[in-house]
């Protein structure tokens, strides 16, 4: 059975040199933290990166001015959300974004071993995607996985990405749950991969070559 390619976000970029290293391996996506209480806040000027890498700004409970800021600085193309932002908020958001050159905004859910599907619902139509990430005392790079056979009980449209202690180990899992959307011929849902910590020498620095590793593998 011929499974589709997920789309590839690498998130918690920190440094110039190390991002245009990274963009090389052309991402779909490429994640900047603008959360001051962790250590890959970023507070430096991105790069020029190829059109196809899509900028995206993530932050944690900030207001609309300040993500806007942030758009208008730094170009970003999409907005994910990793707070208790609310339903009415990203719908603030996308009306705004509706006179832009199109925005994604993605909402981050913190999963653990349970997780209740039906607050998704106020959310539909307001986003574009969800991501569900691991639930951890700090917000994002945890560097561990949660119980990803509650995802197989999915029951949305909009398309989601898988976060949340993801490594080379982890590609023949993430394989086997791609199949189980395939068979259930819901494979657009399963969009998209974020990584982060597991890829790093230190917070906010990434290893090239251990990510094109992972590149490769979840393309082949």
């Amino acid at each position: 059975m011929k499974i589709k390619n997920l789309k590839l976000k690498i998130c918690g970029m920190k440094h110039p040199q190390n991002i245009s290293e990274v963009a090389k391996l052309q991402p779909d996506y490429m994640g900047f933290i603008f959360y001051e209480k962790t250590p890959r806040y970023f507070e430096a000027q991105i790069p020029q990166l190829s059109p196809g890498i899509k900028k995206t700004g993530v932050f944690v409970d900030a207001s609309v001015d300040d993500i806007l800021e942030m758009i208008k600085k730094h170009k970003l193309q999409a907005v994910q959300l990793h707070g208790g932002e609310s339903a009415e908020f990203c719908q603030e958001l996308q009306i705004l974004f509706a006179g832009m050159d199109k925005m994604e905004i993605i909402k981050v859910f913190s999963v653990k071993e349970e997780f209740d599907f039906s607050v998704l619902r106020e959310f539909e139509g307001n986003v574009d995607y969800f991501l569900f990430d691991t639930k951890g005392k700090t917000k994002g790079g945890t560097g561990e996985t949660f119980n990803w056979e509650l995802l197989k009980d999915y029951p949305s449209s909009t398309p989601f990405f898988l976060s949340g202690g993801i490594g080379l180990e982890e590609v023949a899992a993430i394989k086997k749950l791609q199949t189980h959307f395939e068979q259930q011929a819901k494979s657009e849902v399963f969009y998209a991969v974020d990584v982060n910590s597991r890829f790093e020498l230190e917070p906010g620095l990434k290893d090239p070559n251990l990510l094109q590793k992972f590149s490769e593998k979840l393309k082949n």
